[in-house]
C-alpha cells in the first residue's frame, strides 16, 4: 500500500500563490503542484538553476490538499522605494544587491499582494517511482532539518510549527486525508471555528469521488523559463467534517 506524508501548512500568513498579473499578486485556496515542489526543493537544498533536478521533482509528486481551515484572505498594499546601492537578505546567506542605472530607482516600487490570514491546510503526498532521489525518507531528513529556511509561498510566511506531522498507508490520496488527523489548536494557541464541510482537492489519475468537479488550472512551473505554463487538472469536492471525524477517531 502506498506510503503518503502529511503536511500541515499553517502560518499566520500564508501565500499560495496563483498566476500573477503585473503588479498583482492573488492566491488560492491550496497550493499548487509547484508550491509543494518548490517547498520540498528548498528544503532538500535544491537551487533555481537545478532545473532538471527540480522539474523531475515536480513530476514525481502526488499530492491532495484538505483545507481545515480556511482563515481570512485579505489584501497587502505594499510601496517602497528602493535604491541602486540597497541589497536584500537572502535564505542561502548571502547579500543579494540591485542591477540597473540610478534612474531606474527614482519611482517607487508599488505592488498589491494576496495573503492567507491564520489558515491551515493538510497535504497528503506521495511520489511516482518511490526508489529514485530523492525518496520519501530523504523528504522526511529534510523536513526535519530543512537546509533552507522554509516559508509558505513568500519569505514572510514562516510556518507556525513542524510541516511534517505524520505518514499514513493508504492506496489513494484521498483515502490518506480522510484519516489525516486534525489540527486542535491554531498558532496562537486558541481554539478556531471550524467549517462543517472541507473542501478538498485531488490529483488527477486517482477515482474521483461522487460530487467532485474537474478543475483545469496553471499549477506547473516550467523551472529553466521560470515561468508557469500549461494547465493541471484536479479534482475539488465539499466533504463534511464529519466524514473525516468518524475515521480519524478510529486512527491510533
Amino acid at each position: 500500500m502506498p506510503r503518503h506524508l502529511l503536511l500541515r501548512l499553517e502560518a499566520p500568513l500564508a501565500a499560495f500563490g496563483d498566476v500573477m498579473i503585473d503588479r498583482i499578486g492573488p492566491v488560492r485556496e491550496t497550493p499548487a503542484a509547484s508550491t509543494v515542489s518548490g517547498l520540498l526543493a528548498n528544503a532538500l537544498g535544491l537551487y533555481r538553476w537545478d532545473v532538471a533536478a527540480l522539474g523531475r521533482l515536480q513530476d514525481r509528486i502526488v499530492f491532495g490538499c484538505r483545507v481545515d481551515r480556511r482563515g481570512v484572505r485579505f489584501t497587502d498594499f505594499q510601496t517602497a522605494q528602493l535604491a541602486k546601492r540597497d541589497v536584500g537578505w537572502t535564505t542561502r546567506g548571502a547579500a543579494e544587491g540591485r542591477d540597473g542605472g540610478d534612474a531606474t530607482y527614482e519611482s517607487p516600487h508599488i505592488r498589491e499582494r494576496d495573503y492567507h490570514a491564520d489558515a491551515c491546510v493538510t497535504v497528503a503526498l506521495r511520489l511516482h517511482e518511490p526508489d529514485d532521489a530523492p525518496t520519501l525518507d530523504d523528504v522526511v531528513r529534510a523536513l526535519d532539518e530543512p537546509v533552507r529556511p522554509l516559508f509558505l509561498g513568500r519569505k514572510p510566511c514562516l510556518p507556525a510549527g513542524p510541516l511534517l506531522v505524520g505518514e499514513i498507508d493508504a492506496p489513494t490520496v484521498y483515502e490518506a486525508l480522510l484519516i489525516a488527523p486534525f489540527e486542535g489548536r491554531g498558532p496562537t494557541g486558541r481554539r478556531h471555528a471550524v467549517d462543517d464541510v472541507l473542501r478538498v482537492v485531488l490529483p488527477a489519475g486517482e477515482p474521483r469521488p461522487p460530487g467532485f468537479r474537474d478543475v483545469r488550472a496553471s499549477e506547473r512551473r516550467d523551472w529553466p523559463a521560470g515561468v508557469h505554463a500549461g494547465e493541471l487538472l484536479t479534482h475539488h469536492g465539499d466533504v463534511p467534517r464529519a466524514a473525516f471525524v468518524a475515521l480519524t477517531a478510529s486512527v491510533p
